[in-house]
């Protein structure tokens, strides 16, 4: 589908060398995963007596499957701004307003909780932005675990991404916090440690 574009059954069964049913059953499953879509097939032209023929087609799940080039588009991006626009300082300042503009709903769900439990409202309101975050206790203080980190591969040539996000992750929570590990260098979580805030700190 990817090669040819949408198509029908009868289509798919003449380039796979398989039975119509058989590729039913797969385009079930397929569509079931939302990777590919049913559609009217449009008919250019005349149209013939009776129903058109049902087409499938990826849909956006489904591209994404395959290779992008996203990773590379955004670190070359970054690594224009970097030797056309100040250097690292050019890079810092589009980290800092990426993470600051994201974090607008970061904000609004750790001022709405209770104070011991912003971290696991930030670890929510992470998760829901795709980093799978959850929080711990640890001696002292806890930990927020990112379990995926959308932005890994961009973020191994520019550990700034990761800086900004740690900064902005103390605003959030009012107090210093420490990045202990990061999926970017390696680790197998982004983990940072936030310390046990007393109780009659304020924002």
């Amino acid at each position: 589908i990817l090669d040819h574009g949408p198509s029908t059954v009868t289509e798919l069964a003449g380039r796979l060398g398989l039975t119509p049913a058989a590729v039913r059953r797969h385009l079930d499953a397929l569509v079931a995963d939302e990777v590919v879509e049913a559609r009217e097939q449009r008919v250019y032209g005349a149209r013939t007596r009776g129903r058109p023929a049902k087409v499938f087609a990826l849909t956006d799940c489904g591209r994404d499957a395959f290779d992008q080039s996203y990773d590379k588009l955004a670190a070359d991006a970054l690594l224009w701004i970097q030797e056309r626009f100040g250097g690292d300082e050019a890079v810092v300042a589009f980290a800092r307003a990426r993470i600051a503009a994201q974090a607008e709903e970061y904000r609004k769900a750790v001022e709405s909780a209770a104070p011991e439990e912003r971290t696991e409202a930030l670890a929510k309101a992470l998760s829901a932005d795709g980093y799978a975050a959850t929080a711990r206790s640890a001696p002292v203080g806890e930990q927020l675990c990112q379990h995926h980190c959308p932005v890994a591969h961009v973020a191994e040539k520019f550990p700034q991404l990761c800086d900004a996000e740690t900064e902005i992750f103390s605003q959030l929570l009012g107090t210093h916090v420490q990045r202990l590990a990061t999926i970017a260098h390696g680790d197998g979580v982004c983990t940072t440690f936030i310390p046990k805030i007393s109780k009659n700190t304020h924002n």
